[in-house]
């Protein structure tokens, strides 16, 4: 093998990618404008709900009530009848739909316990179950102040101290932004190389090599440190100006540590998408295949959902997958600031799975010549 050859033949990947104004939207795009959009769409966070109310007491505690829903977590709420209720709800103008009954005041201050009825569309999953807990609780608190006369919090007999630590302000924006860097990694490194080598193959250049002193070995070396060099510095980029310069989201460790994780995930990931541009051979194949593949990795590998909730079967079969470890490695470097002394066994799992990666897709790749 000639490291002249794999150069030149890196040069010549990125030449082309740089007449793709597709790719490169999508790169661009992928490490600034993605990330900062997933940061900010955070679906588990209640958010300008709306809601709606039937008076049917028109008491000072049902105002009390229609007053304590405000922004930003609902929107002022409208006051309805009755009968508007299912055809608001039908319409999808509405999330709530609080009814308070008759004499509701006179029963509470009776020690009555009477019921208000909570209408919830839970079509809008991102904000139904969540809201419920707010306004039951919100109910609950007026209800109670109401009846002792006064505001005070409860005492409890136990006092419970609340420390948290990596994300002091509970700011979901924080693992928003790293889940969406982490992600573009996984999903550019799989694209990048599988087009290039589709690309080459419609365009009849595979056959230009094939006559060349080149070997496939320096083919499949080309375009891994290539298409992993563009993903490398977008990664980079987007994690030191936008992460951390435009949206102000602390990095709690060392950036090249994360950085020489990403380059062992890159060499897993690339090696994974030329094995798939073999097995596909056109792109509606490859990009079929793709859902087929990168929906699984995303959404199992820990970065969307911990893996101690998953099944223990999947836990283990996921092991496999380089993400799953660069997942947690990422997080651990990022926001715990672990150093290499915690992290080398993803480190080590990552070079292990590349490798064979690696040597299978370079197996598909020597036959995808011939």
């Amino acid at each position: 093998m000639k490291l002249d050859n794999v150069r030149n033949l890196g040069v010549k990947e990125l030449r082309g990618l740089s007449r793709d104004w597709m790719m490169l939207f999508l790169i661009a795009y992928s490490f600034s404008l993605s990330v900062w959009t997933s940061a900010n769409s955070s679906p588990e966070t209640l958010s300008k709900a709306a809601i709606s109310i039937v008076d049917e007491d028109q008491s000072h505690l049902s105002s009390r009530i229609l007053s304590a829903f405000y922004p930003p977590y609902f929107v002022p709420p409208h006051i309805i009848s009755a009968a508007e209720v299912d055809r608001r709800m039908d319409a999808g103008l509405d999330t709530f739909a609080l009814n308070i009954p008759p004499d509701f005041e006179r029963d509470v201050l009776a020690g009555k316990s009477p019921a208000i009825q909570l209408n919830i569309d839970a079509t809008r999953m991102s904000q139904a179950f969540t809201g419920a807990g707010y306004v039951s609780q919100i109910v609950s608190s007026e209800v109670s102040e109401f009846a002792a006369g006064h505001r005070a919090q409860a005492a409890t007999p136990v006092g419970l101290s609340l420390r948290a630590r990596y994300n002091p302000s509970l700011d979901p924006t924080w693992f928003g932004a790293i889940s969406s860097v982490i992600q573009s990694i996984t999903m550019l490194s799989l694209i990048l190389t599988g087009a290039a080598l589709i690309r080459e193959k419609e365009h009849g250049t595979v056959e230009h090599l094939l006559v060349m002193p080149v070997t496939a070995t320096e083919i499949m070396l080309s375009k891994v440190w290539s298409m992993g060099l563009v993903v490398l510095l977008g990664s980079a980029f987007s994690l030191v100006i936008v992460v951390e310069t435009l949206m102000a989201v602390p990095v709690a460790e060392s950036v090249p540590l994360f950085l020489g994780g990403a380059v062992l995930m890159l060499f897993a990931m690339t090696s994974l998408g030329i094995f798939m541009a073999t097995v596909a051979g056109t792109m509606p194949q490859f990009a079929l295949l793709m859902m087929m593949v990168l929906l699984p990795l995303q959404v199992l590998s820990g970065a969307l959902t911990p893996r101690e909730s998953m099944p223990e079967i999947i836990q283990f079969i996921m092991l496999a997958a380089p993400n799953t470890h660069f997942v947690i490695l990422s997080q651990a470097i990022l926001f715990r600031g672990a150093g290499i002394d915690v992290v080398w066994p993803q480190f080590a799992a990552l070079g292990l799975i590349g490798t064979v990666l690696f040597w299978l897709a370079l197996r598909r790749f020597r036959g995808f010549l011939k």
